[in-house]
């Protein structure tokens, strides 16, 4: 890292209604006529570049989740967090309207071959020059296997040996074309050498690739890697191959204890720490005042769905929360699905607040809400006591809550000396290690 240590702030998205906030498409000022208007997610992306954000991303899903009640039918009926468009195809144009903001994109290793993968996320590296990332997931949910064909998913360590191969492969497949292997030379009739062209020839026990890609290497040489593993295999897949983690910690304790185990975890096979962001996130509502960002947080908690409520937390924890209240029964109820950063969220809630896990997942994520001044105050203390290098946001009103921080909270962190008043690189991968 260049001088102070300074925090990073990445975007979370979802290509449709709902973020991460369950009602808030109801509000009235969030946009819904732009669902399927390419300008949502252009002007999304410069607003975010406008306020140095380092990236964002879009989180994602095979499917709509029906594991509450069994059915779709209040996930999706009520608004739940769905992808209406595809986000391979809306990052390509927010790359094309900014210049060094990060694009991310969710993909399963437990779905996508790798060569598809190499191929699709290194043609997103070369056209955005370098600023594509790629958020890892192994896929824990048996209702997106099924729309891929099979019965249900692999056992969770078989999913991240797996997920350890396709980016091995992956890897291998970027580092075939040398950085000048093009030649372009008309005058010769030489367009590129092919002795700077090199197969993959990967083979392992689940994957197998020849090569070479047929897509060039990026100014960045691969895409930045994210990843958001809280089980003890997750968080070895993390420590080898992350660059930023999103992670959910309910308090500034566990986030200290996670970020601490992460670190030591990358000392332990021989990566530098400071080379994987560690990015908790949080739920803000900004205002000009306490007063007036309380009555925004308040009318939004308003809009709440209580059934949205429950059919988002039975995806989170992979279970049917109308059937089951006791946190001992998930287990059983998810066998070998679910997502080890959701429960042990919903656990820390409940013992942070000390009400059961059944009150817990009834509730919608708290509202930090504030002045500029007072979320700076928060973020400011989890990072000056090394419980994160930064922070995901996702919006609590689309576009608002991005326009509040680009305007309130970003000139907030940057009059403290802890947040970028310019990129430092052209590539998302310069600018996580250097932020200015």
């Amino acid at each position: 890292m260049a001088g102070r240590r300074k925090m990073h702030l990445v975007a979370y998205l979802k290509a449709g209604p709902n973020f991460s906030y369950p009602s808030s498409w109801r509000h009235p000022a969030a946009t819904l006529d732009d669902l399927f208007e390419p300008t949502r997610w252009e002007n999304c992306a410069r607003l975010l570049e406008a306020g140095l954000f380092d990236a964002c991303f879009f989180a994602d899903g095979l499917g709509i989740p029906d594991l509450y009640k069994g059915s779709y039918a209040d996930y999706v009926g009520r608004g739940g967090q769905l992808t209406l468009v595809d986000p391979m195809v809306l990052l390509p144009q927010m790359a094309r309207v900014t210049e060094r903001l990060g694009l991310g994109v969710t993909l399963s290793t437990s779905f996508t071959p790798a060569y598809v993968a190499a191929r699709w996320l290194g043609s997103l590296d070369l056209l955005s020059k370098g600023r594509a990332a790629w958020n890892v997931v192994t896929t824990g949910r048996d209702f997106e296997a099924r729309n891929l064909g099979q019965d249900g998913l692999p056992p969770k360590a078989a999913r991240y040996d797996m997920a350890d191969e396709v980016l091995e492969a992956c890897d291998a497949l970027w580092q075939g074309w040398e950085p000048d292997a093009l030649v372009l030379d008309r005058a010769a009739g030489r367009f590129a050498d092919p002795d700077k062209i090199h197969r993959a020839n990967y083979e392992g026990r689940y994957i197998r690739t020849e090569g070479p890609l047929s897509i060039p290497r990026s100014p960045q040489g691969r895409p930045v890697l994210m990843q958001a593993g809280a089980s003890p295999r997750g968080r070895a897949f993390a420590a080898r191959w992350a660059e930023m983690i999103f992670c959910t910690p309910a308090t500034k304790a566990d986030a200290l204890a996670f970020r601490s185990d992460i670190r030591a975890r990358m000392q332990a096979i021989g990566r530098d720490p400071d080379h994987c962001a560690v990015l908790p996130s949080v739920t803000v509502v900004l205002g000009e005042t306490e007063a007036i960002a309380r009555e925004r947080a308040d009318y939004l908690e308003s809009l709440v769905d209580p059934e949205l409520v429950l059919a988002a937390s039975s995806w989170s924890v992979v279970a049917d929360l109308s059937r089951i209240e006791d946190p001992a029964a998930l287990e059983g109820a998810g066998s070998h699905q679910g997502v080890q950063g959701h429960r042990d969220r919903m656990l820390q809630v409940a013992r942070q607040k000390g009400i059961s896990f059944a009150e817990a997942v009834r509730r919608p994520r708290d509202l930090i809400a504030g002045t500029a001044a007072q979320v700076a105050d928060m973020m400011e203390d989890w990072f000056a006591a090394g419980a994160c290098d930064g922070f995901i946001l996702p919006p609590t009103l689309f576009p608002g809550t991005f326009e509040e921080a680009a305007r309130l909270l970003v000139p907030e962190l940057q009059r403290r000396g802890l947040y970028r008043t310019a990129y430092a690189g052209r590539t998302l991968r310069e600018n996580l290690r250097n932020p200015g």
